[in-house]
């Protein structure tokens, strides 16, 4: 599946099975959304997976769901930019500390301008069309991302958070297995890579794509799904 520039797009993903998100044609950014595929509600938790992983994921950490399910959804494989870890300004590549751009800050920090293409929109049309249901409904379901491709950190003096160009190129990407069935979202940030401007249509962006492929059964004879945290819910009533 393709998703072009400054859009967004849905793909399920069955438990199991590996999707990769990639640039084909240059470095892009992207906003990575993920659903228990049965149930919306439960959905990626980037506060808990920054939590146990760190601000900056990689091959071998795992993206979380929300309570009360607290159960990994996906796993990352595979990341060609795993070299980069952290460098001399405190930047790092695939974040899970910065919020996804939305069009209400957007609106708020230019005097009431209307601009639609930000990730928070792209996702929001993305999963009204993907699942049929109406697009405030919808909205109610997006959710704070994985940031894949993009390179930021805080600034050591004053903790504040930055973004610089991504280090990816055409070519890169970063794989996952499913661990249980997903929908997958995915937004082409408006951004471009975040050189320099960000949620605009000035800025240069490619497509993303995501490729899903099925491993061979004895790779997965090890595997299982887990459910989700064994808590009894009571909260001490």
């Amino acid at each position: 599946m393709t998703v072009p520039p400054r859009t967004g797009r849905c793909i399920d993903v069955p438990a199991g099975t590996l999707f990769r998100i990639s640039c084909p044609d240059g470095s892009q950014v992207g906003d990575l959304n993920l659903w228990n595929a049965a149930d919306l509600g439960e959905r990626f938790f980037s506060g808990k997976t920054r939590a146990l992983h760190g601000t900056h994921l990689t091959t071998g950490d795992r993206l979380w769901s929300t309570l009360p399910h607290l159960r990994p959804m996906a796993t990352i494989t595979h990341d060609t930019l795993g070299w980069y870890g952290i460098d001399e300004f405190g930047g790092g590549v695939h974040d899970v500390i910065g919020t996804r751009c939305d069009p209400y800050t957007h609106a708020l920090l230019s005097n009431g301008a209307q601009y639609h293409h930000c990730c928070h929109s792209n996702l929001t049309s993305a999963l009204a069309d993907h699942r049929q249901i109406a697009l405030q409904d919808a909205e109610l379901h997006i959710h704070d991302v994985l940031n894949v491709f993009m390179c930021t950190g805080f600034t050591r003096d004053t903790g504040q958070y930055f973004m610089k160009a991504s280090p990816a190129r055409q070519g890169d990407h970063i794989e996952f297995l499913a661990e249980i069935d997903l929908v997958v979202g995915l937004s082409a940030c408006p951004g471009g890579n975040c050189a320099s401007t960000h949620s605009s249509d000035e800025a240069i962006c490619h497509p993303l794509q995501i490729d899903l492929f099925h491993p061979q059964p004895a790779a997965l004879s090890q595997w299982q799904q887990l459910n989700p945290a064994p808590y009894d819910r009571s909260h001490g009533r």
